[in-house]
């Protein structure tokens, strides 16, 4: 009975967000007050369970983020950055949108998928302003890419380290096995982005001739605060990067850069806070406590549960299911606490493989699977969510079906391209 309420609010109000009948953060607010006044989530434990409660490491890695990033963006050096790309791409939308699929993708495996978008986002709008084209294609573009290019190392999408700790995989274990069907997958990507925004690549010689004759050095207003916050950056990066050797958190990375940042900045508190995504962080914990009643009432086990056991024993059968059923599950819940759930069980078919070789392979099935899904729908990634908020935040709205019917096309193809790979890989 448990089970069955806690999925009846979570598919009514995925159903208010995915409409936008409703405020999706007004949305989140009441399924998670009702899953709390009901029973559904663990009481207190919401706010300190890893696994069944919110998730702080995500959300202070985004508040610290965007501290960071809106301290930046008052030197100037976004403005910097979006005349130098419309310049270097002479205007051409198609060219300007691989420019930027590239830098966000060969980003996003050192960064996080989530940091990149924050820093790539507003230097995208910048440049579609100036050029008086859409913005909502490429930040679309950006993300779908920021989801591939992050599944490629341990660091680069949340679920691999959840991945990696419950089945000692390195970093090394990643780029060996991961990053080559990740580069495939982008490459096919780009060239798939020619037909999907068609229609959105609009060349105006007029904007293109006034862009082209600024001067992007102009553009930074504060060169000595800019060097002091590109110093910091610097460091808050590399504690990111050595993430996996010096054991801390990159949400206390992002924290201490946020807090270091304001300090050489001289930054007004007051004024620094309103550049923080409010609405976003909140829409998160909301969501994180949807799904927390979810796996709280055993939901998320069930349908992982049933879908494994539903091909029996054979191991590419399991491999398969685990990659597809990662793929569609995510696509609808939050990937980070799915993969929490799920890593237990795909541990357990681990063990009952009957090579090694081939139970490792389990868990790169599952991992594509889960990774690949993050660009299934608007909700599905932490980097969506993101990127939707700052869309919005500028006056480029992006609503849910217009990022999902996308991002469905793209998982799909993905996830086939990935099974593919899985197959030839690992099991002929």
């Amino acid at each position: 009975m448990t089970a069955f309420l806690a999925l009846t609010i979570f598919c009514v109000a995925f159903f208010f967000i995915a409409t936008e009948k409703a405020d999706k953060v007004k949305t989140v607010l009441i399924a998670a007050g009702l899953m709390a006044v009901l029973g559904l989530i663990p009481g207190e434990e919401v706010f300190y369970s890893e696994h069944e409660g919110i998730d702080w490491n995500v959300i202070f890695l985004l508040f610290g983020m965007m501290i960071i990033v809106g301290i930046i963006k008052r030197t100037g050096v976004f403005d910097y950055l979006a005349i130098w790309a419309a310049k270097r791409s002479q205007g051409r939308p198609y060219r300007l949108m691989v420019m930027l699929m590239i830098i966000t993708a060969v980003a996003s495996p050192v960064l996080d998928n989530v940091t990149t978008i924050m820093l790539v986002a507003p230097v995208t709008v910048v440049v579609c302003n100036r050029l008086q084209i859409p913005a909502q294609p490429y930040l679309i573009a950006e993300v779908l890419a920021s989801n591939i290019g992050g599944a490629a190392t341990l660091i680069g999408d949340p679920p691999n380290i959840i991945i990696g700790s419950r089945g000692g995989l390195t970093f090394n274990d990643f780029l060996v096995h991961m990053t080559p069907i990740v580069v495939i997958i982008f490459a096919v990507f780009v060239l798939l982005t020619r037909v999907l925004f068609a229609r959105s690549f609009r060349y105006n010689p007029e904007h293109v001739a006034e862009v082209m004759a600024l001067q992007e050095r102009r553009a930074i207003t504060d060169p000595r605060l800019l060097a002091r916050c590109l110093i910091v950056l610097a460091g808050v990066i590399a504690g990111f990067a050595l993430h996996s050797v010096l054991h801390v958190a990159p949400s206390i990375v992002a924290l201490v850069g946020a807090g270091v940042m304001m300090l050489v900045a001289k930054a007004d508190v007051a004024e620094t806070m309103e550049e923080v995504e409010w609405p976003t962080l909140v829409f998160f914990m909301g969501l994180f406590v949807m799904v927390a009643g979810l796996v709280h009432t055993g939901v998320i086990e069930t349908i992982g549960t049933w879908a494994v056991n539903l091909l029996g024993d054979a191991p590419f059968l399991s491999a398969t299911t685990l990659l597809f059923g990662s793929g569609v599950l995510g696509a609808f819940f939050d990937n980070i606490p799915y993969v929490a759930t799920m890593a237990p069980i795909v541990e357990g078919l681990v063990a009952e493989a009957p090579a090694p070789e081939i139970g490792q392979a389990l868990w790169w099935a599952f991992a594509l699977g889960a990774d690949f899904g993050g660009n299934g729908t608007a909700v599905a990634a932490s980097a969506n969510v993101v990127a939707i908020g700052i869309a919005a935040r500028t006056g480029h709205r992006i609503s849910f079906w217009e990022f999902t019917k996308y991002g469905a096309l793209v998982t799909v193809l993905s996830m086939v391209m990935a099974w593919v790979y899985v197959w030839l890989r690992y099991f002929t």
